[in-house]
């Protein structure tokens, strides 16, 4: 069982490092080449990634100002509201099954 948790463990902080590779304000975007709609949805994904980050790296963001406008404000949101939202409407279905 413990192997398997390392495992997982290694595989889950790869997994992390890769996906970061992907945040807002990295400079991939530009005003001919914005952030578009499914740009959003990852960007608000990786939000609490990026805040991290963005600690220790001045030019990091949880938010890519060069954007295509509503429509990747739209994802972003879309995505935050289900990656966090979406978890605590879980756990009070699960508390409420205990009862």
């Amino acid at each position: 069982m413990k192997k398997k948790y390392i495992i997982f463990m290694i595989m889950a902080i790869l997994i992390s490092f890769t996906l970061t590779g992907c945040i807002p304000g990295d400079g991939t975007y530009t005003s001919e080449r914005p952030a578009g709609f499914l740009w959003g949805v990852w960007h608000g994904w990786v939000a609490p990634i990026s805040l991290i980050v963005g600690l220790f790296k001045d030019n990091i963001r949880i938010y890519e100002t060069v954007n295509t406008g509503w429509w990747y404000d739209f994802g972003f949101y879309i995505a935050v509201i289900s990656g966090f939202g979406g978890a605590s409407l879980s756990r009070k279905k699960k508390k409420e099954k205990k009862e």
